[in-house]
């Protein structure tokens, strides 16, 4: 695998455990406190550890919920500290770079914030198996479940966003906002995709891989998946509304007209 035009933020590794599985799952964070814990809690009771290994992708959290104890704990394999510049796009590329170069054969990505059905990642991997290249998890299919969304981004992604990138992509999708998904390694590792570049630094690349992957010809699936923000509280989000929607935005059309494609 040829690594040395990829562009990836500095990044440490602290190792907790041997590599055990084929596939991992890559959880990018900052500050989610006791979301994360709640989360890896969850995943630890769900076993989730023996079908696939746990990479965290921390871009410096400072709230003491990263305690090497507890992780060991909770079955994490990796820590990632991301110490270059960047914020999600840019904790991908660095939990992408370490996953393939460890050699796993799937990846599956999930947000840190605890809104998400984690007991849904054995579908995950065994769309993987059955030779899907890409697997988007969706709320909005049979099966899955969107509990207390907030109206605006309700509606903003189902008028807005779904129906833009399904154009771009030729692939009809029901969920496109959601970082719930898996991909195969030879996807990410295609020259033609190639998601190592500095050009993804905030939430460039969710979008872009939505459109470039069906577009060139890779096998996209959907499965159902729950995502439930929390009732009477503030929805965990790192989005600002003013700056993040727009962001979004226009994210969302460079994405469609292949300005991003390499």
């Amino acid at each position: 695998m040829e690594t040395s035009s990829w562009q990836v933020p500095e990044y440490t590794i602290q190792e907790l455990q041997e590599k055990k599985n084929s596939y991992c799952v890559c959880i990018p964070i900052i500050n989610e406190g006791s979301r994360i814990q709640s989360q890896l809690k969850r995943m630890a009771e769900q076993g989730i550890h023996k079908v696939a290994d746990i990479v965290l992708l921390d871009a410096g959290s400072t709230d003491g919920s990263l305690e090497e104890s507890f992780l060991r704990e909770v079955h994490v394999r990796t820590l990632l500290t991301k110490t270059g510049p960047g914020r999600q796009g840019a904790q991908i590329r660095m939990g992408f770079a370490y996953t393939l170069t460890q050699g796993y054969e799937g990846i599956i990505t999930v947000d840190g914030n605890n809104k998400d059905s984690v007991e849904s990642i054995p579908l995950f991997i065994q769309k993987l198996q059955e030779g899907w290249d890409m697997v988007q998890g969706s709320r909005y299919i049979k099966g899955g479940r969107a509990v207390n969304t907030p109206f605006i981004r309700h509606w903003a992604v189902k008028l807005i966003h779904i129906p833009l990138i399904s154009l771009g992509a030729g692939f009809s999708y029901t969920d496109t906002t959601n970082a719930f998904r898996a991909y195969k390694a030879k996807v990410l590792s295609d020259p033609k995709v190639n998601p190592f570049r500095d050009i993804f630094i905030r939430y460039e690349l969710l979008a872009y891989l939505s459109v470039r992957i069906p577009r060139l010809g890779y096998k996209v699936c959907e499965v159902p998946v729950s995502r439930i923000y929390p009732q009477g509280q503030k929805a965990p989000t790192k989005i600002s509304f003013i700056r993040g929607n727009y962001d979004l935005l226009s994210t969302l059309f460079k994405a469609i007209l292949g300005k991003f494609n390499p």
